[in-house]
């Protein structure tokens, strides 16, 4: 399947992580204003504020609030810390649900200290403690597979395969996969992969940015759509061959970005995402 070009802005949504600089209100703003859809909002942007008027703030400002991010981070060697963990997923479905979203990312976790098929049992037990609750708010919980070299610390899920795996395992409607770019674009089984994910219902988000050569930071040197080595359009070409038609994230976490103009980098998200995405 060729991939389309884009041509307008309709289902471009970027994450607030992305404008680290602003806050909520300023993103509202300004995303509104550049012709931005769609807003993914990190937990950190919600503090000190009424969630449910936050969220219709973001309506009144024509945005889709798309999903809360994030919750996960399961695993531990210490039970008390994956009860708490437990608890504050619990809390991220209750302010999803205030804030008038459908959907949780979650950064599913990883502890070093033991094995990485513990930490996956764990996150497997975290994601069904908390489903009841989840599924009542009618919330869904969307795994995010992240690159290997995360596999220490942040997770223990680190293939699309493994969290498919996860998905079916669970196998509720509440459950799905966000697909980051920035995280599988190497696998050689990717296009398959997202095939399978599409196929039994369970690809719930779609993540773009792109891979900086050389990268300086793996963590903060992400870089704009056609900055870097990802075939960004050819991997949303296979992500909406499944019949996916949600939006197509921005998020991009960028030492570099975060000291410009946040404006000049909003106007450069679009360009790029018109003609990289």
């Amino acid at each position: 399947m060729n991939p389309v070009n884009l041509t307008d802005t309709s289902r471009l949504c970027v994450h607030t992580i992305t404008t680290k600089p602003w806050n909520i209100e300023e993103a509202a703003k300004h995303f509104s204003a550049a012709g931005v859809k769609g807003i993914t909002v990190w937990r950190d942007t919600l503090k000190g504020r009424s969630i449910r008027q936050t969220g219709q703030m973001l309506r009144d400002h024509d945005l889709s609030v798309v999903s809360l991010c994030r919750g996960g981070f399961f695993p531990s060697i210490d039970s008390n810390k994956r009860e708490a963990a437990i608890d504050d997923n619990r809390k991220a479905i209750e302010e999803a649900h205030e804030l008038g979203t459908s959907m949780i990312v979650l950064v599913c976790g990883a502890d070093p200290l033991q094995p990485l098929e513990e930490s996956r049992k764990q996150i497997r037990d975290g994601i069904q403690a908390v489903l009841p609750e989840a599924a009542a708010a009618g919330v869904k919980l969307a795994i995010e597979p992240l690159h290997p070299m995360y596999a220490d610390t942040r997770s223990a899920i680190n293939t699309l395969a493994q969290a498919n795996d996860m998905a079916e395992e669970i196998n509720s409607p509440f459950v799905g996969v966000a697909v980051d770019v920035y995280h599988l674009w190497w696998d050689p089984s990717l296009e398959k992969e997202i095939k399978r994910c599409g196929a039994n219902g369970n690809l719930a988000a779609f993540h773009i940015c792109d891979w900086k050569v050389p990268t300086t930071d793996f963590l903060n040197d992400r870089g704009l759509m056609g900055e870097g080595c990802i075939p960004v359009k050819k991997i949303r070409s296979w992500v909406e061959a499944t019949g996916f038609t949600g939006f197509n994230e921005v998020e991009i976490f960028s030492n570099k970005y975060w000291k410009e103009d946040q404006k000049e980098f909003l106007g450069k998200i679009v360009r790029a995402y018109k003609e990289y995405s």
